[in-house]
């Protein structure tokens, strides 16, 4: 750390004394002042809470003395009764959080329609209404099932369970939350945004956070679900009623984080595929986008045709529900020509023998083949190698998996997303860049694997809070300047 850098552990309690730079805020805990990565800490929307240790807080209010409990079940059940109490809190801050945006912010956005269009405010807000709707009737059922006189019997891990599905909707608002944060960088440019913006704020008695700070909190929000659950988990005994609710409440909320995770990169990756597309020569038919959303896999293979049994070197990019065929040219090896596509969801694979092949009447090695169960067309497809065989093969299962996954969590992109993505593509195109396979594209869609969703891994977080980058140092000038050689 630099000089000025505050240090700090996870719980800590910080006061912000300064926040006016978006990525480092400056800040105190007890004696220690310095600056801290915005981006490493949540946001406690009720300030008037006071800031005692809460693991040594008891029911009644009055601190007590750690050490007048001793390893036995009554330190457990406290510890737990302070999870429970954190987490009915988190949440009716949360609720108020929400309440102060849609209130504060979007109604009165509403009423200047001089200023802002509805399509504005969708970029602006997302869908963060259906969330506070989603909330409030989630912090009923955790209240109904909060137990006032004794909190650690409470049991709340079914309520995480019933909503977890609802808990979905947050993935449109992480999607769309970096479109919010630059239309808000860019109306931040124009005085009269800057003082409404204001104007709401002060109105609705907020405290000082720029609205995106604000807009960040669902974000954070849906991520310390697991961690929360994890720490409920942990001091809950097995014999507890609530241990196997919380237990499963934890995975089905880790999977929710991992599926917003998905969603996102999914998301994301459309760009990069629409980019693809536009660097194809002689494109014909529809756009990947309508049928397509992922590459599973890419890489060169034979295809043997009827009725000559002619040998063609072709380029294959297998995405969900389809395998697209492309022929490099001859004297440029970047540049790829569109041939055909061929449907994948009528397709089964058929592993064939290395020998002689009867429907095409050639020898064939690590081969396999394509039949279309209605038509009965077959296509044949020759691997250089053993394990080039065996990874397309495995790439097929897993385009069947990806398709099946897709309908089962009801993951799908709009259609206004797909125009958007060919637009920027096509824009890019005609700016001047050459109709080429580009070199980040291609090792792009080279380096694409099928996702898996394994609940044995860790949590992926919904956004990587990446640390801020530092000023530049010039420690390294300085030594350069005395070294008798340079690289």
């Amino acid at each position: 750390m630099d000089d000025q850098e505050l240090g700090f552990k996870a719980g800590d309690v910080i006061e912000v004394m300064d926040a006016t730079n978006k990525e480092w805020w400056w800040g105190r805990i007890l004696d220690s002042e310095g600056w801290f990565p915005a981006s490493f800490v949540r946001l406690r929307v009720n300030q008037d809470e006071p800031m005692e240790d809460y693991p040594l807080k008891v029911e009644g209010g009055r601190e007590e003395d750690s050490r007048r409990f001793g390893m036995g079940q009554t330190t457990k059940d406290q510890m737990r009764t302070n999870v429970i109490n954190e987490i009915i809190s988190t949440e009716r801050d949360y609720i108020k959080h929400l309440k102060d945006i849609c209130e504060g912010y979007i109604k009165q956005c509403r009423k200047r329609a001089d200023m802002f269009t509805e399509e504005q405010l969708k970029t602006i807000f997302g869908n963060i209404e259906d969330i506070y709707r989603c909330q409030k009737k989630f912090v009923k059922a955790l209240e109904k099932k909060f137990n006032k006189d004794h909190p650690h019997l409470s049991e709340v891990g079914s309520c995480f369970l019933e909503y977890q599905t609802e808990f979905q909707i947050y993935s449109e608002y992480c999607n769309n939350h970096p479109n919010a944060c630059l239309e808000l960088s860019r109306l931040a440019k124009v005085n009269k945004y800057v003082y409404f913006f204001e104007a709401c704020r002060l109105l609705q008695k907020m405290i000082d956070i720029s609205l995106d700070g604000f807009l960040l909190t669902p974000v954070q929000k849906i991520c310390k679900y697991p961690l929360q659950l994890a720490e409920l988990l942990k001091y809950t005994n097995p014999q507890h009623r609530d241990f196997k609710d919380v237990e499963a409440a934890l995975n089905a909320m880790k999977n929710v984080a991992r599926l917003i995770n998905e969603r996102k990169r999914r998301l994301e990756n459309i760009d990069k595929i629409a980019q693809w597309q536009s660097s194809i020569e002689d494109w014909e038919g529809e756009d990947v986008l309508v049928r397509s959303s992922e590459l599973i896999y890419s890489g060169e293979l034979a295809k043997i045709s009827h009725p000559q049994a002619k040998s063609q070197q072709r380029m294959f990019f297998l995405f969900d529900h389809q395998l697209v065929c492309c022929k490099k040219d001859l004297l440029r090896r970047d540049i790829l020509y569109y041939k055909s596509r061929i449907s994948m969801d009528d397709m089964e694979i058929l592993d064939v023998e290395d020998g002689k092949d009867k429907d095409f009447n050639i020898s064939v090695k690590n081969a396999f083949k394509l039949h279309c169960r209605d038509t009965e067309e077959v296509h044949l497809f020759c691997a250089k190698k053993p394990e080039q065989k065996q990874r397309w093969l495995k790439a097929f299962e897993n385009e069947r998996r990806q398709v099946q996954l897709d309908q089962e969590t009801g993951f799908s992109i709009t259609e206004v997303q797909k125009k958007q993505a060919m637009l920027n593509a096509s824009k890019q195109h005609h700016a001047g860049k050459p109709k080429a396979v580009t070199r980040p594209y291609y090792e792009f869609l080279l380096r694409q694997k099928h996702p898996t969703l394994p609940s044995t891994l860790p949590q992926q977080q919904v956004f990587m809070l990446a640390e801020p980058k530092r000023k530049p140092s010039n420690f390294w000038q300085n030594i350069s300047r005395l070294t008798p050689f340079r690289k």
